[in-house]
């Protein structure tokens, strides 16, 4: 991952490029291998970059393209870009590098805003047109990469984290009640825009905003999920087959595009243990493995090293196996909060964090089974929810909800109770 950084004045006057510098190293650690800031009167930008494609200083960020009059930061990865460089090269632009960054550039001049419609992959970038004077903020369908801004009176700011936007100071630091009731009774889940800070928001998944130097701002949706019933003439073998097609596609996209070497974090669990087999059957040898345990507890197994290990024996990994004693745990809780964008609440946060620091000293690149649930309907509330009858909200709200509106109101300041957020957003979502 990567980490971008700006600052986009509205008030006529300069941006001042220490704004961006103080934010940065709030950001190195999503970037550890270069940076760099670009200024342009009303607009800095600043880069923190981990380089997985074209290593070369041909891909440096800010990227800037003088000739189209277009500058771009950006994190994440492009699984297509080769075919869309070979669709743009066809169209007569040429490219001075070898990776996803000046793809994105081409393709915006080519496109415009429906250039994110073609863009299979992660992502979240702004570009700044100089001639027309427009910052463009774009995050990937599903929001798998983060974008934040701090909207003010004389300025934008924006940012990969939070903690780069507090770095700039200036933010409005009081709790915001619908974000708090959100993160109260949706499993810490806060959704786009808000941020539990009245001061920060962030962009929506599958949404460009396009703000001008005169303060105007334009918010467009590009893509919506097409929710649709299955085809009942599909046999089981049919869905199988299907299915095993499109998870096999997405591990070879993922493959093809890096140019360092790349792993996969197995707990032993069905998703990942699915994920190495794909990556055998893509032709992968010599497939670096990684698990995190913790100490026994008398109610439960601290690991599940007897998983992953059967996976390792069967594929022939090169596994790398962390136990992690309850005392750094604790002495590393804090560290651990204090590099979440957000709060999260979830038990295995603080393992992700402790594996994620083990293994990036031994490689860049790893594939995990995050959102197989999500996905796959796999938590154990989506057939309860299927099986009862009643109103959807209902059935949502007795298996989703971690508490009542009455039970959060009881538990907060008074001043932060205003309605019951959580059960109109959700609603509003069934009913589309």
């Amino acid at each position: 991952m990567c980490g971008l950084a700006g600052e986009l004045r509205l008030d006529g006057s300069p941006s001042d490029l220490s704004v961006v510098r103080s934010m940065l190293p709030m950001l190195a650690k999503r970037g550890p291998d270069d940076e760099g800031t670009y200024a342009d009167g009303a607009l800095t930008l600043g880069h923190r970059r981990l380089s997985i494609i074209d290593l070369s200083d041909r891909a440096h960020q800010p990227m800037v393209d003088e000739e189209l009059a277009l500058v771009l930061v950006f994190n994440g990865t492009i699984y297509n870009y080769p075919e869309l460089r070979n669709e743009l090269t066809g169209l007569g632009y040429s490219f001075r590098s070898h990776g996803d960054t000046e793809v994105i550039i081409k393709a915006w001049h080519a496109w415009g805003k429906d250039s994110a419609k073609r863009l299979v992959g992660m992502f979240a970038f702004a570009i700044w047109d100089r001639k027309a004077g427009q910052l463009h903020l774009v995050r990937d369908r599903l929001g798998i990469k983060p974008l934040y801004y701090a909207p003010a009176q004389d300025y934008l700011r924006f940012a990969s984290n939070t903690q780069a936007l507090l770095a700039a100071g200036g933010v409005d630091c009081r709790i915001d009640p619908v974000a708090l009731h959100y993160h109260l009774t949706l499993h810490a889940v806060v959704p786009a825009p808000h941020t539990l800070l009245q001061g920060i928001r962030k962009l929506a998944p599958g949404h460009i905003l396009t703000v001008r130097q005169d303060g105007s701002q334009e918010l467009q949706r590009y893509w919506t999920l097409q929710a649709k019933r299955p085809d009942r003439s599909v046999d089981e073998q049919q869905w199988i087959e299907r299915v095993h097609t499109a998870l096999k596609l997405a591990v070879e996209r993922r493959l093809r595009i890096s140019d360092v070497p790349v792993g996969v974090l197995l707990s032993g669990g069905l998703d990942s243990s699915l994920l190495v087999g794909l990556l055998a059957e893509c032709g992968v040898r010599n497939l670096k493995t990684y698990t995190v345990g913790f100490e026994d507890q008398p109610e439960e197994s601290g690991n599940e090293f007897e998983y992953s290990d059967a996976v390792v024996e069967r594929f022939s990994t090169e596994h790398h196996q962390y136990h992690i004693p309850n005392d750094e745990v604790i002495r590393r809780l804090p560290e651990a909060i204090q590099n979440m964008a957000e709060p999260m609440v979830a038990q295995d946060a603080v393992a992700f964090y402790l594996l994620s620091e083990q293994v990036s000293q031994d490689i860049r690149v790893v594939q995990s089974g995050q959102g197989a649930d999500e996905v796959f309907g796999g938590y154990f509330w989506y057939p309860r929810m299927q099986a009862e009858p009643g109103e959807d909200i209902d059935r949502f709200a007795r298996h989703y909800f971690d508490r009542s509106h009455a039970d959060f109101a009881s538990s907060v300041c008074a001043e932060l109770v205003e309605r019951d957020y959580t059960r109109e957003m959700i609603s509003d979502l069934l009913r589309q």
